[in-house]
């Protein structure tokens, strides 16, 4: 179960869409939840990786190191 509370504009088109096409305003939520999870979740992972890398805990590799180590280079 979820609750959330929108901008009134926001609630408004989420209403006036919802009658329009005879589906629920919580259809739309859903989907627009799971349109954006992937993305979202994405971006935590990349924020996350980047304090690590400024605070040392994480390092970069080239490609060059990558295919070295992986025995693919040529």
């Amino acid at each position: 179960m979820l609750a959330i509370r929108l901008p009134p504009e926001v609630e408004a088109r989420l209403d006036a869409l919802a009658k329009a096409t005879g589906r629920t305003k919580t259809f739309y939520a859903r989907e627009a939840i799971l349109e954006h999870l992937d993305d979202l979740e994405d971006l935590y992972l990349a924020e996350q990786r980047l304090i690590d890398l400024r605070a040392g805990r994480s390092r970069t590799h080239t490609l060059e190191e990558v295919e070295r180590d992986l025995g693919l280079a040529d």
